[in-house]
């Protein structure tokens, strides 16, 4: 079974996708961290974001490897050509350069192609922004979320806290969302928009137990 979760940056994504996996005893697949990655390698190489020839070798030549506990179907980190980057690819340099390298069509089917053979044989959980209208077009189950932006902005600044790295100020992050959301809707190759058979959950309001809770009760609904 394929779980489709898509939605705009900072509406939880991660977090709800990762719980929702565990609850169900599926695998999780962090496509987000696959293009961040690659933008990462960019910034650290000097790679023009422009440069679609040089990205799309990076993109097919370099794997991203998810390091798992035993047991565990959620990755505990990430390397991108055997070095970890599982930090480096959450900072606020890689926050800004994400949005277009992954407007770059020659890394998006570079990716797209890993995500389905990654996805090819097992239950998985997997989020981003075109899973459910480009990767997985005929996901079992397809949930677009949203939240306000300001909500957005002020989760965001929470995790940054936690994590001890990124803005902090829900200000500073709320620009930087609503530049992105333009960005990632406006793009010519998979806008961010929700398929038109997806679930939309507006979780402004909700809490992380309640959304998970509401994706897994469609989950067992429409499993095959």
């Amino acid at each position: 079974m394929i779980i489709a979760i898509d939605g705009p940056a900072g509406s939880g994504k991660s977090t709800i996708a990762k719980q929702v996996a565990s609850m169900l005893g599926f695998h999780y697949l962090d496509t987000g961290a696959m293009y961040r990655c690659i933008a990462n390698y960019a910034l650290e190489n000097g790679i023009a974001f422009d440069d679609a020839a040089a990205l799309e070798a990076v993109a097919r030549d370099i794997p991203v490897v998810f390091s798992h506990e035993p047991g565990s179907p959620v990755a505990t980190g990430v390397s991108f050509g055997g070095v970890d980057v599982t930090d480096a690819i959450r900072t606020p340099a890689v926050d800004k350069a994400v949005s277009p390298v992954s407007a770059v069509p020659e890394v998006r089917a570079a990716l797209v192609e890993q995500q389905r053979r990654i996805a090819a044989h097992d239950d998985i959980v997997m989020e981003g922004r075109d899973i459910g209208t480009v990767v997985f077009p005929h996901a079992d189950l397809k949930i677009f979320l949203t939240a306000s932006p300001e909500e957005r902005a002020r989760r965001r600044a929470l995790q940054n806290a936690e994590r001890g790295f990124g803005d902090t100020d829900p200000a500073v992050i709320l620009e930087g969302l609503i530049a992105r959301d333009k960005a990632d809707s406006t793009r010519t190759t998979s806008p961010l928009k929700p398929a038109a058979d997806a679930h939309e959950l507006d979780t402004t309001h909700m809490s992380i137990d309640e959304v998970c809770d509401a994706i897994v009760k469609m989950a067992r609904e429409a499993r095959p």
